[in-house]
């Protein structure tokens, strides 16, 4: 005899229970390569566990950083090409973290969709899971959330959470001081900011996404614009543990004119010379498809330079060095000064 009832599900409301399920599965193995020591509890539990004292600190102070990816997404989901953001996911909040001092410890995502499509979003954490491994921290949780009816077909959006620790009265900046010198890391591309003017520079020159690049014929436009983030952790913390490092300032939005400030001292500023290195293909491209000048570009991208120290002037050459042998491109930018802002002599364009 019926009881009467529909017999309606959660898959019928547009939510896959078992996809989720073995979403988790595929990508446990991902998750698994980015342990490191004071992990504790990962993947599965309502909560995950990490062990300070296990992972070497004595006295840690933490540092949280969260970040997204902004509309670089748009790019992906309409390539369908996302297999690097979730490299930029990590970037975008670990190179933050180490501006402080401090060494990334764990990564925890969020990633929302509409319809959970398996294949799309185990890409996507995979690639989180390489930003992870690359920068030395683990892939200890997230959230992965359908949402029929909040996002249109195909779309998704993600977050990310670090935390990372440093021993007491290590935190950067500390020291900046008038004569440090200003050294360059290189970025290898836009990076993760600037995009809405991105896309729109790309709708006005009339390009598609799949059309040949227009500075690196090997690869298709979209490819080119979706380049992962640079990640300067291990680099980054290699010279801060060498000594000499004052301030690490990531150039993100607001680009070296509002970044580099950051991190200086009330009464001090910088002095760049433009001169010192070119202008990537990309940007150069930028500014002329949308005729933007020099200030602009400057505000608005990285222009080359990802991450910026500020260093001991008798540390400069050692610290260059040991960097340029972690694989960095470093270029001598210029020198903290006892007037406030950025000044910049040369030019780029």
């Amino acid at each position: 005899m019926s009881d009467g009832k529909n017999g309606i599900t959660y898959a019928d409301a547009g939510v896959d229970i078992d996809a989720g399920n073995a979403l988790v599965e595929r990508i446990k193995p991902a998750a698994k390569r980015t342990k490191r020591s004071g992990v504790m509890a990962g993947l599965g539990g309502f909560g995950a566990l990490f062990d300070l004292k296990d992972a070497g600190y004595s006295d840690p102070i933490l540092v949280a950083a969260t970040d997204g990816v902004g509309t670089k997404l748009r790019i992906a989901i309409d390539t369908g090409n996302v297999d690097g953001v979730g490299i930029d996911l990590v970037a975008m909040c670990v190179n933050d973290l180490v501006c402080q001092g401090a060494e990334p410890l764990f990564f925890l995502d969020y990633f929302a969709t509409g319809k959970l499509d398996t294949d799309i979003a185990a890409r996507i954490i995979e690639g989180i899971a390489e930003g992870c491994f690359q920068s030395g921290c683990a892939l200890i949780g997230g959230e992965t959330a359908e949402m029929p009816g909040m996002y249109e077909a195909g779309d998704f959006d993600l977050a990310g959470f670090s935390v990372g620790a440093m021993e007491r009265g290590t935190d950067l900046p500390a020291g900046v001081k008038d004569g440090d010198v200003l050294l360059g890391l290189a970025s290898n591309g836009v990076h993760s900011n600037g995009y809405s003017l991105v896309r729109k520079l790309v709708e006005v020159s009339g390009l598609k996404w799949d059309d040949t690049c227009p500075w690196d014929n090997s690869q298709t436009l979209g490819a080119a614009l979706l380049t992962p983030t640079r990640l300067y952790v291990k680099q980054a913390l290699a010279a801060v543990r060498a000594g000499g490092v004052h301030a690490l300032a990531h150039i993100t939005g607001g680009g070296l004119t509002e970044n580099l400030p950051r991190v200086l001292p009330e009464g001090l500023g910088a002095e760049i010379d433009l001169d010192s290195w070119t202008l990537p293909p990309v940007f150069q491209w930028l500014a002329k498809t949308g005729g933007m000048d020099q200030a602009e570009i400057l505000k608005t991208f990285n222009s080359g330079m990802g991450m910026i120290l500020s260093v001991e002037a008798d540390h400069a050459e050692a610290l260059t060095r040991l960097l340029t042998d972690q694989g960095e491109t470093v270029t001598r930018l210029g020198s903290v000064v006892t007037t406030e802002g950025v000044a910049y002599s040369g030019s780029l364009l």
